[in-house]
């Protein structure tokens, strides 16, 4: 027990005098699903996330095969504050179109950015700052690690963008804008200490005539070895051009805290077309610039509620006279 008392104590010492902002100890990436957080890498983090994928498709109706084989990436910047991050993404894919509505079947080959976009991304809520105000229980590892529904308050972000279309591109009709707006708001809930809950909500190519609306919802959880992570998600997507409802699966494994490997297979659940797809990827980031903000207590709550304070004091002192200062629980 004398090893869960240390932890304890320096657990009430790091909540009483500070609370840190978004910027994590280990890389936080968005790869490998298709969502993104509604965290911003940290200011003046510079971070790279790219991998490449493959896919097949078949149109049962069309009588169309598609082989693809593309790259995808994200780059992204910590700008001004913690919770502002702006980024650069992007998708190229390079594939075989068949169509075998004709005798001889006819193939061709195609290639253009499936995406790409500009835009930034800024963290409108975060319960985590005032929840890390709150005093741990000195004497039960349990009540602090157990799940509380408070945690299912999530986080929220907002991202704002603008998507590019080059001319000739063979993915999009040729009476798209080279340049419409995306909008999405993402969510992100943290509970039972090694499950993370992602939503996004998006509006694409909002002055095209194929504006699209979507939702994404990714769950994903750490095992006992913090270095390994699996995720699960469900991508709906709506639009006069493309309708479908996808789910994904994979892991991610951490080399040292700024550099991750992932990978993840998926498909979708309608036959018009059928895709299944893989993908392989990696996250990188330079944070030699990134200096962590402290807000001082006296700023997270004005009030300054100084009986609690001493209470807490005087429950620790109590704590540390009692030598292990336990009451049977951990």
């Amino acid at each position: 027990m004398k090893t869960n008392s240390f932890l304890a104590i320096l657990g009430f010492i790091f909540f009483s005098s500070s609370a840190f902002a978004q910027y994590t100890e280990v890389i936080n990436s968005n790869r490998p699903g298709a969502s993104i957080s509604a965290f911003s890498v940290g200011k003046n983090v510079l971070q790279f996330e790219g991998g490449m994928f493959v896919e097949q498709q078949e149109h049962t109706k069309l009588k169309t095969e598609v082989q693809a084989f593309g790259l995808d990436f994200a780059l992204r910047y910590g700008l001004f504050k913690e919770q502002l991050e702006i980024s650069w993404e992007g998708a190229y894919q390079f594939d075989t179109f068949t169509t075998n509505a004709t005798n001889p079947a006819f193939s061709f080959n195609r290639n253009g950015f499936l995406a790409h976009t500009i835009g930034a991304k800024y963290m409108i809520y975060d319960p985590y700052i005032k929840s890390s105000q709150e005093k741990p229980n000195l004497y039960s590892w349990k009540a602090n690690n157990s799940f509380r529904w408070k945690d299912l308050i999530p986080a929220i972000g907002v991202y704002v963008g603008a998507n590019f279309i080059f001319s000739d591109n063979p993915y999009f009709p040729q009476t798209e804008p080279s340049i419409s707006p995306k909008v999405t708001v993402a969510t992100q809930s943290h509970f039972s200490g090694r499950w993370v809950f992602v939503s996004n909500i998006t509006y694409d190519r909002i002055t095209s005539d194929t504006k699209e609306l979507s939702y994404i919802l990714t769950l994903t959880h750490a095992f006992d070895n913090p270095k390994w992570s699996a995720f699960v998600e469900h991508q709906g997507i709506d639009s006069d051009r493309y309708a479908d409802a996808l789910f994904r699966i994979g892991g991610a494994y951490l080399l040292g805290e700024d550099f991750q490997i992932d990978g993840g297979i998926g498909a979708s659940i309608k036959n018009t077309p059928t895709r299944l797809f893989a993908s392989i990827g990696i996250s990188y980031r330079i944070d030699d610039w990134h200096v962590d903000e402290v807000i001082p207590i006296d700023e997270q709550d004005p009030k300054g509620d100084k009986k609690k304070k001493k209470k807490d004091e005087d429950e620790l002192e109590k704590f540390e006279d009692d030598g292990d200062g336990d009451d049977g629980s951990i």
